[in-house]
C-alpha cells in the first residue's frame, strides 16, 4: 500500500492554471516540481500526461532514474538530473501544455513514483515502456495537477 507523497510546485497550485511561460504558447520550459523524499527509494520517475487530449491520454514528459527529489525549472533535454524519454510530441524532454485552440480545459498531470532501484537505461523510453520497467519497482508514488486552455 502507497503512502502518497506529496507532489508539488511552487509556480502552481495542485488544480489550478499554469502560466503561459510553460506551455507552447510561452517559452515551453518545463515547471519546477518537487515531491516529499520517500525513504528506501534509490530513484524517482516522472510521467506527465494530458489525459483530456481529443486523440486520448497525450504524453508531455517522461523522465526516469531521478536522484533529487525535486527537479528546477528548463530542465533541457541533456540534463544529467535523470534520464529523459520521448513525449508524444515525438521529442525527447519537456512538452509543455497545448490544447487544441477551443478545445476547452485540459488537465496536465505531474506523476512521481518512487522505485526501489534504478531503472536499466534504453533509448527514446515512452511512457508506456517505462511503466512496464517500474512493474514491481515502486514503492510509492503521488500527483498533483495543473489546467491549461487556448
Amino acid at each position: 500500500m502507497f503512502r502518497m507523497m506529496k507532489v508539488y510546485s511552487k509556480v502552481f497550485e495542485n488544480g489550478k492554471r499554469i502560466d503561459k511561460k510553460y506551455t507552447c504558447d510561452g517559452q515551453d520550459v518545463s515547471p519546477p516540481i518537487a515531491w516529499d523524499p520517500v525513504s528506501g527509494a534509490s530513484a524517482y520517475a516522472l510521467i506527465v500526461e494530458d489525459p483530456d487530449a481529443p486523440v486520448g491520454t497525450f504524453v508531455h514528459w517522461v523522465m526516469y532514474n531521478i536522484k533529487e527529489n525535486e527537479l528546477p525549472e528548463g530542465v533541457n533535454p541533456a540534463s544529467q538530473l535523470g534520464v529523459q524519454g520521448v513525449n508524444d510530441f515525438g521529442r525527447t524532454g519537456y512538452g509543455g501544455p497545448c490544447p487544441p485552440k477551443g478545445h476547452g480545459v485540459h488537465r496536465y498531470f505531474f506523476r512521481v513514483y518512487a522505485l526501489k532501484s534504478e531503472l536499466p537505461v534504453q533509448k527514446n523510453v515512452t511512457a508506456q515502456v517505462l511503466r512496464r520497467l517500474m512493474q514491481g519497482q515502486i514503492i510509492d508514488q503521488g500527483e498533483t495537477y495543473c489546467v491549461y486552455s487556448r
